[in-house]
């Protein structure tokens, strides 16, 4: 498994908890607005961190830090996360998982077999519009379908969540998802943001107007739509 990068502390990653977030690189994305590009397109080349540097550190943390978030990239991509999550989970923390959806396999079975105890799934477009924002032609919409259900006939804590772009999401695209994740615990709206490390830069945020909207729009579908990352 490969380390690219580690924040020892975050208020942020994990919701109601103090955590530390592990990066993995690596991606089978490559969405234009990716704010971690670095970690998508050239993890081969990035600096790595021993594990049991993240390890011993996480060791001597544990009486301050609550939970420990897995991001990248793609987590789910590597065969050996369990293994990982469990020496981690045998320190004494809680796990979250942030995933595209892509391997739903993986993801039952770390529900299933208590490894994890939230899950944040990227959403990235509707059905219909999924291919232009995993910047993979033709993409195979089953295995994240596959994950949605999952999700929403499971008892985890999980949120949905989409990063929205002007050029990438319309009120239909909305519309839409609410109606692909209906039921769903929790869904929230990210505005897009150029953190300097983007695969497609040139990119723009909604206006602020135009969030609270698409908000109103999933209410009906999802009881809980919130927006992150709104001044």
């Amino acid at each position: 498994m490969q380390i690219n990068g580690f924040q020892k502390t975050t208020l942020l990653d994990y919701p109601k908890h103090i955590a530390a977030t592990i990066f993995l690189g690596g991606c089978n994305m490559r969405c234009p607005f990716c704010h971690n590009a670095t970690l998508v397109t050239k993890a081969a080349i990035q600096p790595v961190i021993a594990t049991e540097d993240v390890l011993s550190y996480l060791s001597k943390r544990v009486k301050i830090l609550e939970g420990i978030c897995i991001t990248g990239g793609e987590p789910t991509l590597y065969t050996d996360l369990p293994d990982f999550i469990k020496e981690v989970k045998s320190i004494g923390y809680k796990i979250k998982l942030d995933t595209n959806g892509t391997n739903p396999s993986m993801m039952k079975e770390l529900v299933e077999t208590g490894l994890i105890d939230y899950i944040a799934m990227d959403i990235k477009n509707s059905k219909e519009h999924y291919s232009i924002s995993t910047g993979i032609k033709d993409f195979p919409i089953e295995a994240v379908s596959d994950s949605v259900s999952y999700l929403l006939n499971s008892d985890i804590e999980y949120e949905f969540r989409t990063t929205v772009v002007k050029e990438h999401h319309t009120e239909q695209d909305m519309l839409s998802i609410g109606k692909w994740i209906q039921g769903a615990k929790a869904y929230y709206l990210q505005s897009y943001k150029d953190s300097g490390d983007i695969i497609e830069p040139g990119l723009h945020s909604h206006s602020k107007d135009t969030l609270l909207h698409y908000v109103n729009i999933l209410t009906p579908y999802v009881s809980q739509v919130s927006l992150r990352g709104v001044d």
